[in-house]
């Protein structure tokens, strides 16, 4: 599903995977459970692109609806892989880089049935990702660490475009954008900041890694 020209949304995956189109390439943010792979690559197929055309895969964090269906996608594109070192840590043994508790019963049940069923495989990161930095894509791809959700989160910004990819460090719902949910939370001070942060980008559309992307996004960001 096409947000803008060069961004897609790839569609029925848990969390958000979010595709982007440059003349070297392309470029995928966070990958989905395990077993997502198969999704995101017939997308990149059906698009009349090879596999091997992927050639970034950057995670906002190492949870693992983000982080499932890298190895399968770093295996069939040879794709390079980016992190945060916090995060890379976390890939390299396939499990996330904080403990989550949820505080509700159903919550934890969810969260038990998916560590049962769902394990990420270990993957190595080819590069780390800090502050400041600009990835050469979509006229400039910056790199925004905004910890909180996890310890070394990440969210990534393209001014050319007017457009925020904020993994879970903000919340796509129908009745507008939220901070990072409490229950999986690591610090809740950090992704207060991280969100104050972000919402001073006044960015045009805000891409996050559950829920409907948000046009016309300055205005509703979330106050923290």
């Amino acid at each position: 599903m096409e947000i803008t020209r060069n961004v897609h949304l790839i569609p029925d995956v848990m969390a958000n995977p979010y595709l982007l189109f440059d003349s070297d390439g392309l470029t995928l943010i966070d990958t989905g459970l395990p077993g997502s792979h198969k999704k995101i690559l017939k997308y990149i197929i059906g698009l009349e692109h090879a596999p091997t055309d992927l050639k970034r895969i950057i995670l906002t964090h190492s949870d693992l609806d983000h982080i499932g269906g890298l190895a399968g996608l770093k295996q069939a594109s040879g794709a390079r892989v980016y992190a945060s070192a916090i995060e890379a840590e976390a890939i390299a043994k396939g499990q996330a880089s904080r403990r989550i508790r949820p505080s509700r019963f159903g919550r934890r049940l969810l969260m038990g049935l998916l560590g049962k069923f769902f394990k990420a495989r270990p993957v190595r990161v080819d590069e780390i990702l800090h502050e400041g930095q600009t990835l050469p894509v979509l006229g400039g791809l910056q790199v925004l660490e905004t910890p909180g959700h996890t310890p070394g989160h990440i969210s990534l910004y393209a001014p050319s475009v007017g457009v925020l990819f904020v993994g879970d460090s903000i919340v796509s719902r129908e009745n507008g954008l939220v901070g990072s949910v409490p229950a999986n939370t690591w610090d809740q001070t950090k992704a207060a900041e991280s969100v104050r942060k972000q919402a001073a980008l006044k960015p045009n559309v805000v891409c996050s890694g559950h829920g409907p992307v948000v046009r016309d996004a300055a205005d509703k960001m979330p106050s923290a």
